[in-house]
């Protein structure tokens, strides 16, 4: 009789420490597997402040060379804002037309293609 009173203790706090290690490692909200996602998260993110940081070095660098230069300062004015001095006149030549009508033209022959057959 003992015996069956040990072992039905022994197999209830077993099952409850089973129970109780099976619930805090895979279902509560601080579990392994959501310690390892949130460890992945954080690698993922620092790769991310380590790309910033270099383009943040990046972008400090090109202040400090436009503040000592200032040809850097009108040579992007030029070119990305299409600035000028008084005496010039500026072309700005594209292919984009170019390429929008030949996709439009491939694609009118491929519908007629396929029409007549």
């Amino acid at each position: 009789m003992w015996y069956f009173i040990k072992t039905s203790t022994l197999l209830k706090y077993g099952v409850v420490t089973l129970f109780a290690v099976i619930f805090i490692g895979f279902v509560d909200e601080n579990s392994v597997l959501s310690h390892f996602k949130n460890k992945q998260t954080i690698s993922e993110l620092e790769e991310e402040i380590e790309k910033y940081d270099a383009q943040h070095r990046a972008n400090q660098a090109r202040i400090k060379e436009l503040d000592k230069d200032p040809k850097a300062i009108e040579k992007i004015a030029r070119e990305r804002y299409f600035m000028k001095s008084d005496d010039e006149d500026i072309f700005i030549l594209s292919d984009d037309l170019q390429e929008d009508s030949e996709e439009a033209e491939k694609e009118e022959e491929t519908t007629k293609h396929e029409a007549t057959e």
